[in-house]
């Protein structure tokens, strides 16, 4: 760790070339003589990265940036705010610290926060920042989290960790078993100190096969933001064997939906089906990641368009986790009906339908936006349809 970098000229020069391109200025050189001009682009690159993923570290003074690698890895604030919310007691152990995102939010909400980081260069610059950050409840360890665990040998309120998704190729990979730890090899220690763990892992990984692999676990948080499936969290109990949580999360700017459901209750829900009617709704990204499908459709008194499509529908209109439409027509699929019904500009979903939304843009001549919504699916009597819709504006 150079600490030449927090010198109040160059943090200076950082902050006022955080949008330059960082190739034009090495070209034209940096006016620095005992720092590597790398590693001052190195701290705007990482920095910049952490414009909107961490604010908090972007508006504070004196940030000792690792290389953009760590960031991309790395939480974002909205998500391990989340995580923090579902940790009680007082101790916690992060057993891959990384750049301590985690580790700072938990420290919001325990008492003390232990963060290994194995990496000695990056556990150094971590532990400064948070003395930047003005935290006094994290104590940095530079060490195996696991070795740290065994070696500090007391029992922890939460244990969390989120295994590295990258091979010693450097390239990514998703498997449990393909991490670094390998969680099923180490699960038994996890539970011996501590009868709470939370782990994050990649959101492709296949909920049924996982639950499986595991076991002990008493939820699962499938966590989106804005749409988008960021990660999943395990949490393991130990001793516990009873049916698991499915908890599904989409953090938007307007709010957060949620939707819960059980795990075995999936398998002997029962959806009901029916035509459009007057309204219809489209899950949220975590809903279609959790696979509950026939679980929204009794839980929330819905109807389901078809089995594959994952489209709802009802005549009142109700709170739903996604997007909600009034229907406004229904049309058969073909060129005929949608020509006559003067749709020139739309946007378009496809759900259970064999023909992509390019090749319905091209064949049917329709420009992308406005106000106008069209979902090209199929009906529970497997015709196919396009169903026109009007946005209604969600209640978050």
């Amino acid at each position: 760790m150079n600490t030449a970098i927090l010198n109040i000229e160059i943090q200076e020069f950082i902050t006022k070339h955080i949008d330059s391109n960082p190739s034009e200025l090495l070209l034209k050189g940096l006016p620095f003589k005992n720092v590597d001009p790398k590693l001052i682009i190195e701290q705007i690159e990482a920095k910049k990265r952490c414009q909107k993923k961490l604010s908090t570290w972007f508006c504070t003074e004196n940030i000792y940036y690792p290389n953009k690698l760590n960031i991309e890895q790395t939480s974002s604030e909205i998500t391990a705010d989340y995580k923090s919310s579902l940790i009680t007691g007082h101790t916690i152990i992060d057993l891959t610290g990384g750049f301590g995102v985690d580790a700072y939010y938990f420290s919001k909400q325990a008492r003390e926060v232990t963060h290994c980081e194995i990496n000695t260069k990056l556990s150094e610059l971590v532990a400064h920042n948070f003395k930047a950050l003005n935290v006094s409840n994290i104590n940095c360890v530079s060490f195996n989290g696991i070795e740290s665990l065994k070696r500090i040998n007391k029992p922890f309120d939460w244990i969390y960790i989120d295994p590295s998704r990258r091979d010693h190729s450097k390239q990514k990979v998703f498997l449990l078993s393909d991490c670094e730890p390998n969680i099923k090899t180490h699960k038994d220690v996890f539970l011996k100190y501590s009868k709470n763990v939370m782990i994050k892992t990649s959101p492709l990984l296949d909920l049924t096969a996982t639950l499986a692999d595991l076991g002990n676990v008493k939820e699962v948080h499938i966590v989106a933001v804005n749409n988008e499936v960021k990660e999943l969290l395990w949490i393991l109990e130990r001793d516990y064997k009873d049916d698991t949580s499915i908890r599904t999360v989409n953090i938007i700017k307007r709010g957060t939906q949620f939707f819960d459901f059980n795990f075995k209750d999936e398998s002997f829900s029962t959806a009901n089906y029916n035509l459009p009617l007057t309204y219809l709704y489209e899950p949220n990204a975590a809903i279609l990641k959790s696979g509950g499908f026939n679980s929204v459709s009794e839980i929330l008194r819905l109807h389901k368009l078809h089995k594959h499509s994952h489209l709802y529908t009802s005549i009142d209109l109700i709170d739903f986790p996604g997007r909600r439409f009034k229907i406004d027509n229904i049309l058969p699929y073909n060129k005929k009906t949608f020509t006559k019904a003067n749709i020139a500009k739309a946007n378009i979903t496809t759900r259970n339908f064999p023909i992509s939304v390019s090749d319905i843009r091209k064949k049917l001549k329709i420009k992308d936006g406005g106000d106008t919504y069209l979902f090209f699916t199929t009906d529970y009597e497997n015709s196919k349809i396009i169903i026109v819709c009007s946005k209604v504006q969600d209640l978050l």
